[in-house]
């Protein structure tokens, strides 16, 4: 804290060890232990030990001062990205105090300054991730890291900032998090955490136990033989290689003590005993387990489905050898999903012929509805992909072992040295099916609120799961959304530590297909109408999802941030009416008005 004449601003870049909440320092400065029961034992965690140094900056010549505007440049509820000279920063304005944190987010880099500020914290206009103005921590995501946070101090009406150059170039803070106190004499066999799943949910678990001091042991394990890594970029990316869209640095896991178990598949779990039991014989014993299993692929039923070069696409190495494959190759992809046409868009320049099959007559008609379904079909048929529409596929030929043709039930033959399937998927919690964790017809684990089972100390998260969503009533749903996975993650890990935190997020989900991006907030299913605002031709437009009269969900393409607005409002609790909807564009995008976004209610 700067104590400084009155009416200068100045922006100072504070380092994760001094951001330590009040509650978990001593009156000495030092790290205050915490307290965590295992097995009814109370057992002390805490914090990496740093000492506070009365300069936050290590090296002075890394810091960076600057004036960057007026005190009455900027109205309440307004940002503004400054220039510092050797990087950026956002200046936010709000309540009539000045913040200052890093400008792009930390996930994909889009420009904060573009996107929603509301009740101290500002969204993401691409993909929804949420970041608290004072800290800058991270709050929604998707996204693991949080934004660096500068001082900002007022003098005789200008507004400075003070930064470390490093923050201003990384445009990135990882939070302090603690390390496992004696992992040395830990029996291989036995963890404090388990968590079965190496997906977002898995990890951001993993991060926020640490995050909040947890320093016993973590033991996550999945079938795949990498480390976390960025999953969407599979079908939206294929020919990024693993190492290229890890989500951490292997350095990472050991820096912190997160243990990774590559290749190894759960067979059961006792939860009496509380022993998950391994394919290959392996026992582990835990205290708290966390199951985010995600899906399996489902796979086509017709005759030749085994031959080469037909396709899931579940790891790295698969999204590569397709890619390597339809390079000026025939290509068929079987289903109109958000993968398979994923696959068709990033395929359409590179292979010979892209041929899309769909037993709907129009892609994401039940997600997106009929017009707007439409309008993307559109812009694939532009872009040299076929479609067969109300069809599916009866056999695949081959000659000489090597996949030939698909032939259609309609009786169409189509080319193909290459077939990509994506018809949809299954929860992959087959394992659980004896063990007493509560299972819904469709094979979902059922949680509540806290991510919790109905198993004490078995939590469940990510795709594999049904749970209350409080913008639909709390009605049990499954959205299989990589925004929701990192949110169940970290309510999951939270209640681990007996927190009570239920989950209120609103899901957030994007895709990218020939340069457009299509973003969607909420959760419209059951949906019985859709308005449209814009131009669906130019592919310039909004889509209300509305059911009974409410707004449930929201799409858009070429008019952010409204998708990001309207996640807002339905974050706070708002109800937006089919009648609301032409204010709400007015508002929220030709005059940037925020004021409708506050209090409850229609």
């Amino acid at each position: 804290f700067w104590v400084v004449p009155a009416v200068e601003v100045k922006i100072e870049v504070v380092i994760p060890e001094k951001e330590r909440s009040k509650e978990e320092m001593s009156p000495n400065g030092k790290a205050s232990p915490l307290i965590y029961k295992v097995n009814g034992t109370a057992r002390h965690y805490h914090l990496e030990e740093h000492p506070i140094a009365s300069n936050p900056y290590h090296n002075p010549k890394d810091v960076v001062e600057a004036s960057v505007c007026h005190v009455k440049d900027l109205e309440n509820g307004q940002m503004r990205e400054v220039d510092l000279g050797c990087g950026k920063a956002l200046l936010i304005k709000e309540s009539g105090e000045f913040h200052a944190v890093g400008h792009k987010c930390p996930h994909y880099g889009a420009p904060l300054v573009k996107g929603v500020l509301s009740k101290g914290r500002v969204r993401c206009p691409w993909h929804g991730a949420c970041f608290n103005i004072g800290t800058g921590d991270i709050e929604d995501f998707p996204g693991l890291d949080s934004l660096p946070r500068f001082q900002v101090k007022i003098e005789k009406e200008k507004v400075y900032i003070r930064a470390s150059k490093q923050a201003l170039q990384t445009q990135r803070r990882t939070k302090m998090m603690a390390k496992c106190i004696s992992l040395s004499n830990y029996n291989l066999s036995s963890t404090n955490v388990l968590i079965i799943g190496a997906g977002a949910a898995g990890l951001v678990c993993a991060e926020t136990l640490r995050q909040e001091g947890f320093s016993d042991r973590i033991v996550m394990c999945t079938m795949d033989r990498h480390l976390p890594y960025d999953r969407p970029k599979l079908s939206k990316s294929m020919d990024s290689h693993p190492e290229q869209i890890a989500l951490r640095p292997k350095e990472f896991f050991c820096t912190y003590d997160i243990e990774v178990l590559t290749e190894m598949q759960v067979a059961a779990v006792d939860v009496k005993s509380k022993i998950a039991v391994f394919k290959d014989g392996f026992k582990m014993e835990y205290n708290k387990l966390l199951i985010a299993t995600g899906n399996t692929p489902k796979t086509l039923s017709c005759k030749g489905k085994e031959m080469e070069n037909v396709f899931n696409i579940r790891m790295p190495e698969d999204a590569n050898r397709v890619v390597k494959l339809a390079t000026s190759k025939n290509v068929v992809i079987v289903g109109a999903s958000f993968l398979g046409m994923e696959v068709a868009a990033y395929l359409a320049e590179r292979a010979h012929s892209v041929s899309l099959v769909e037993l709907e007559h129009v892609p994401f008609k039940k997600f997106f509805g009929e017009k707007v379904g439409r309008a993307v079909m559109k812009m694939f048929e532009n872009n040299r992909v076929k479609f067969y529409m109300q069809t599916e596929v009866s056999e695949l030929r081959e000659q000489e072992g090597k996949l030939k043709e698909v032939v259609l039930k309609s009786g169409k033959v189509l080319r193909a040295d290459v077939c990509v399937v994506g018809v949809g998927a299954v929860p992959a919690t087959g394992f659980l099916k004896q063990s007493g964790i509560n299972i819904d017809s469709k094979g979902f684990i059922v949680v509540n609120k806290m991510m919790q089972t109905n198993i004490p100390g078995v939590f469940a998260a990510g795709d594999a799961v049904t749970f209350p969503l409080a913008l639909r009533n709390n009605k049990k749903v499954n959205v299989p959304h990589w925004q929701m996975a990192h949110m169940h993650g970290r309510i999951a890990a939270l209640n681990m530590l007996a927190h009570g935190t239920e989950i209120s997020t609103v899901p957030y989900l994007w895709t990218a297909m020939f340069g457009k991006s299509i973003r969607y907030a909420g959760h419209g299913e059951g949906f019985d109408d859709v308005v449209i605002q814009g131009d669906l031709d130019e592919l310039k437009f909004v889509a209300f999802y509305t059911k009974s009269d409410e707004v449930v969900a929201v799409a858009s393409i070429n008019y952010d941030p409204i998708v990001s607005k309207v996640a807002e409002v339905l974050a706070a609790g708002r109800t937006i009416r089919k009648r609301d909807v032409d204010a709400v564009v007015f508002l929220s995008f030709r005059t940037g008005d925020m004021s409708w976004l506050t209090g409850k209610g229609s």
